[in-house]
């Protein structure tokens, strides 16, 4: 799914509330990957400039669960440490969005380097 305009993002939370929703996650754990969605979904258009999620329901160990990666192509995280401590933006935020992301979930994988773009894995479990 593109995430290139601000509609997308939009789209991005609709469609993993709806992945949430058939995997069973409570209404809780919902808002959790929805918010997480969102925050990751305005990362890649805003500082990725646009890029694309994919949506996976996920089975392991007699779990269910919800996978999203988003991947763009943009300037890439020179400092994944600092990236992640509350507080730090780049954007006049309030710097909470990644390290807000992986607070919501229950796996988070990120990988980025500087000139070649950003991958982040989220997994929320029921």
């Amino acid at each position: 799914m593109p995430v290139r305009l601000e509609e997308d993002v939009v789209r991005v939370r609709q469609a993993t509330r709806v992945a949430a929703l058939a995997c069973g996650l409570s209404l809780v754990d919902q808002t959790k990957i929805v918010t997480a969605a969102s925050e990751l979904a305005r990362n890649t258009l805003v500082h990725g400039l646009g890029g694309a999620v994919t949506i996976d329901s996920v089975e392991a160990s007699g779990r269910k669960g919800v996978r999203l990666t988003f991947e763009d192509n943009g300037p890439g995280i020179p400092d994944l440490n600092l990236a992640l401590r509350d507080g730090y933006t780049t954007g006049g935020g309030l710097g909470l969005g990644l390290s807000g992301a992986k607070r919501l979930c229950n796996e988070f994988h990120l990988d980025s380097k500087a000139g070649e773009g950003t991958r982040v894995t989220i997994t929320r479990w029921k």
